[in-house]
């Protein structure tokens, strides 16, 4: 990412430039871009091809004013931060589903993030509901967060009796907890961008995917709360957890809503895709 497309990306969210690359520049950042960038799969229901290179990234996300999902939005945010002087490393992980069991291989994009003043930092935009700032990589006790309550642990085994091999300083795997429930499985062995495109596709093109069975449209709110468009149902979520959900009726309600709400603007409502299976 050159440094024009950094600063485009830096006005996207709000930000200035930073003098240097530190802990609280990183939870800044990550906070504004939940703020401003939202979490969304429309590009899967729209016919629109996902392509993970950072050029395409910067070209959706800033040039077009959309977001994404994770492989996007983190692959992007993950790109800013390396360019701004941040040490950034990416990180495949497998989501926690039904009955703890484990999805597929590079089924999520994770940052680990190192700063200038000794921070190690686990940051995510990408997986909607998650924590406003960027978790503290080693350290395993409780973590509050406006989010909820995080921890990030060595992975025990999991249903099918599998386990990460060893502890952090082994390479062994992780389990990012929220509110006692893992969210999901980190591996600390560093990705680059190009690994993630079967698991962008297979989460596009699977009926099995929920990617593929529904529409959302997601982001923070300043005021700690949530913004959801699933479909036409909006949902407005409180910082304490508090939901309102309205049913939109018209098109124009809905397009008005993706503009006015997401700042993204759609000639078309999406319509979840017919898959085979």
């Amino acid at each position: 990412m050159n440094s024009a497309q950094a600063d485009a990306y830096l006005r996207r969210i709000g930000a200035q430039h930073p003098a240097w690359p530190t802990s609280d520049v990183l939870r800044e950042l990550q906070l504004r871009h939940l703020e401003t960038v939202p979490f969304e799969n429309l590009s899967i229901h729209l016919g629109e091809e996902i392509v993970l290179d950072e050029n395409s990234l910067v070209d959706k996300l800033v040039g077009a004013r959309r977001g994404g999902f994770c492989y996007e939005l983190n692959g992007a945010f993950g790109a800013l931060l390396g360019a701004l002087g941040f040490d950034v490393t990416l990180l495949a992980a497998r989501v926690y589903g039904d009955e703890g069991r484990l999805g597929i291989p590079y089924d999520h994009l994770a940052l680990r993030v190192r700063t200038v003043d000794g921070g190690d930092w686990l940051a995510d935009v990408g997986f909607g509901a998650h924590s406003h700032y960027p978790l503290a990589f080693g350290e395993r006790g409780e973590q509050e967060d406006p989010g909820g309550t995080f921890r990030v642990v060595e992975s025990g085994p999991d249903v099918a009796g599998v386990r990460g091999v060893g502890g952090l300083r082994e390479g062994g795997d992780l389990d990012v907890v929220r509110n006692d429930k893992p969210q999901y499985r980190l591996e600390v062995r560093p990705r680059v961008l190009g690994d993630f495109v079967t698991g962008a596709w297979w989460h596009s093109t699977s009926p099995v995917s929920h990617f593929g069975r529904s529409l959302v449209c997601s982001r923070v709110t300043k005021d700690g709360g949530r913004i959801t468009l699933s479909g036409r149902n909006f949902t407005v979520t409180t910082a304490d957890g508090t939901k309102e959900v309205s049913e939109l009726a018209t098109d124009e309600e809905v397009l008005a809503t993706y503009r006015e709400r997401f700042g993204i603007e759609l000639d078309e409502v999406p319509e979840v895709r017919k898959t085979r299976g």
